[in-house]
């Protein structure tokens, strides 16, 4: 049979798990949201530069 401290330690390495795994996630996803804010910053950067192709508007 499997003692109680034994449960406890593998509840314990469940949940750190599952919390490194949702902080590796949000990390992923906090790059994701940087990485497109840098492009759209470049893109209105281009377009301020060229103002002959601001007809060609952004889509997003």
């Amino acid at each position: 049979m499997v003692s109680g401290k034994r449960i406890a330690d593998m509840g314990y390495r469940l949940f750190s798990g599952s919390m490194m795994l949702l902080t590796v996630y949000g990390g992923y996803l906090c790059v994701l949201r940087a990485k497109r804010y840098m492009e759209k910053q470049n893109q209105l950067q281009l377009e301020a530069q060229n103002p002959s192709t601001a007809s060609e508007a952004i889509k997003d």
